[in-house]
């Protein structure tokens, strides 16, 4: 079995926290029912998740997609204080011998450093971005990375969904940059060269994030089953 322990970092900008991109958690159950409890994201979903066993069931297929490198699934936290100033602290300490690290994330939302190169695999690579420690801060929302054996790995696609406590804080469009330009680092050595992000026509929210974050509006996709709308295809390519 894979690591998958490891975990990405947003550092703070003049206007929000740090941000940490940590693989799901079985304790997080009740915060997936949560979520899934809410309106404005049970919309925009197929399948309903409105107990334990449905929790669990989500969260197994995030661990085993984890597992297989198909599927790229991070809780997204609010960094704790305390855990924010070790890194950065230690950050400023070692900056200068860690070359084999790909990247940092600075204030602007763009990734300076993630994790370190030369795993073999999608899972192993997400497992070894550099674990901030057991104990996260509370849950901000989801984002994943996904591809499919009929785009094959030259093409992935990017979602999320925000808690309704967090939402109008810039949390899906810092880590929606996060993931997709540590993705274009991490995976170009096996092919990785677009990545879609689709939504519903009204879901005008994700359209700004999709606009913020460099995925240009490529084409509307016809509704059909299990989605009762249109979509919004966006795209974004490496480089």
């Amino acid at each position: 079995m894979t690591d998958i322990a490891g975990s990405l970092r947003v550092t703070a900008t003049s206007a929000s926290g740090a941000l940490e991109l940590r693989p799901w958690r079985a304790d997080d159950a009740g915060t997936v029912i949560e979520a899934y409890g809410d309106p404005e994201i049970s919309r925009w979903t197929t399948k309903p998740i409105a107990n334990l066993q449905d929790a669990r069931r989500w969260l197994d297929i995030q661990r085993r997609g984890m597992e297989n490198g198909t599927r790229l699934s991070f809780a997204v936290c609010a960094e704790q204080a305390e855990q924010a100033d070790r890194v950065d602290r230690e950050d400023r300490e070692d900056r200068e011998d860690r070359t084999g690290l790909l990247a940092h994330v600075d204030q602007t939302g763009q990734v300076a450093r993630v994790g370190r190169a030369g795993q073999e695999g999608r899972a192993g690579r997400a497992g070894e971005t550099g674990q901030l420690g057991p104990q996260g801060g509370i849950v901000l929302g989801n984002i994943s990375l996904r591809w499919t054996e009929a785009t094959g790995p030259e093409l992935a696609e990017v979602g999320y969904w925000v808690m309704a406590h967090a939402r109008g804080q810039g949390v899906a469009p810092r880590a929606v940059e996060a993931l997709s330009t540590w993705a274009f680092e991490a995976f170009a050595s096996d092919g990785l060269r677009r990545i879609q992000l689709i939504h519903q026509v009204d879901n005008l929210a994700s359209c700004r994030v999709a606009a913020k974050t460099g995925y240009r509006f490529e084409r509307i996709l016809p509704a059909e089953p299990p989605y009762p709308r249109d979509g919004h295809l966006h795209l974004r390519e490496a480089g």
